[in-house]
């Protein structure tokens, strides 16, 4: 048994370096290359794919010094929208101007009456107790002022509740604290949007503000992305209590109450980033809820849509071809006997996806 074994061992170190020189089959010699060719075009395929459209392919738009932001003039900033302009307007043209003239009567009546009745000229008073023209004027000029300021400003609610039909609708959700944004015509998609912070106040390696992101307590980490040129709508509501959604250039500031849905639009033309922030005291971090708006052209907007999972309003989902091919029925097996199968006609209608 012993020399049994020893000669089998001896066979096998003899087959060894046989065939080990034995000559490679060509296809084994070329399959590495292939494989290194396939991983190789793998490879430039990943590299395209992540070229595609992402969330990481739209960087922060930098904002316009002076525009949509606070920069420390007095008064309104600059209005965006139709409706803010007519508003900003009027009371910078009609109602200041009456609040000036209204001002100036009242200094020059007041300091005419210290001076012609004073006790020096006026030893004896006057025991006039009234006078019936003065009572109808002082009550009729005041009316005529209040309904000068009414009717344009009437006109101005009126239009601001009655918008036109909506070209994109987006609800707004407040939190505390921060804003969430659901698009329910592209896809039911949600933003999540919180203020990005210094950076003397992150972790190392996390996000921070910077000077494309906004003014510091205003910029955010998530922007609320528009199309210009379109009527947006608004569906403002509230998760906890009571905030209130406010972007000055856009003259829009609506309450956000738990339970309740209100409504505001805007149309705003110029690309570009608008800021806003929480207008109703609503807890401890209140001053921490900014609004970052994005206005930006219908088609790159679109593109963001995508780089978001979400589809342009009215999109369709293609249907796969899979769905929409003839499916032929199973034949049934012949039964006992020799029949011949009878075939079941194919089914020729096909699936379509449900909108």
């Amino acid at each position: 048994m012993k020399r049994i074994g020893w000669a089998i061992a001896l066979a096998f170190a003899a087959m060894t370096p046989a065939a080990a020189a034995a000559p490679q089959v060509p296809g084994a010699v070329e399959r590495p290359a292939e494989i290194a060719g396939s991983a190789s075009s793998l490879g430039e395929q990943i590299a395209n794919t992540s070229a595609e459209p992402t969330a990481s392919a739209f960087p922060a738009v930098a904002p316009t010094p002076g525009i949509g932001a606070p920069d420390g003039r007095l008064g309104l900033q600059d209005q965006f929208t139709e409706l803010g302009q007519r508003a900003a307007g009027f009371h910078n043209g009609p109602l200041l101007l009456m609040c000036l003239l209204i001002s100036l009567f009242v200094l020059v009546l007041l300091a005419y009456t210290m001076f012609k009745f004073r006790r020096g000229a006026n030893p004896t008073p006057s025991r006039n107790s009234h006078n019936t023209l003065l009572e109808v004027v002082w009550t009729l000029v005041p009316v005529l002022i209040l309904v000068a300021i009414a009717i344009p400003s009437i006109r101005l609610l009126a239009a601001q509740y009655s918008p036109p039909p909506a070209d994109l609708t987006i609800k707004v959700i407040g939190h505390q604290w921060y804003w969430s944004y659901q698009y329910p015509d592209n896809g039911g998609i949600e933003i999540v949007s919180n203020m990005l912070k210094e950076q003397g106040d992150v972790k190392p390696g996390e996000r921070y503000r910077t000077d494309a992101d906004g003014p510091p307590l205003l910029a955010a980490d998530e922007r609320l992305v528009i199309p210009a040129g379109k009527v947006v709508k608004f569906l403002i509501t509230s998760e906890d209590v009571i905030h209130s959604f406010a972007i000055p250039a856009f003259w829009t500031k609506m309450d956000a109450n738990p339970g309740r849905i209100n409504q505001d639009w805007v149309k705003v033309d110029r690309p570009g980033v608008y800021f806003g922030q929480c207008s109703e005291l609503c807890g401890a971090r209140h001053g921490y809820m900014p609004i970052a708006v994005e206005v930006m052209p219908e088609a790159l907007f679109n593109a963001w849509l995508a780089s978001k999972g979400g589809t342009p309003k009215g999109a369709k989902t293609a249907v796969p071809a899979t769905q929409g091919a003839v499916r032929p029925a199973p034949s049934t097996p012949s039964p006992a006997g020799g029949n011949a199968s009878i075939e079941q006609p194919a089914l020729t209608q096909p699936v379509t996806a449900q909108n």
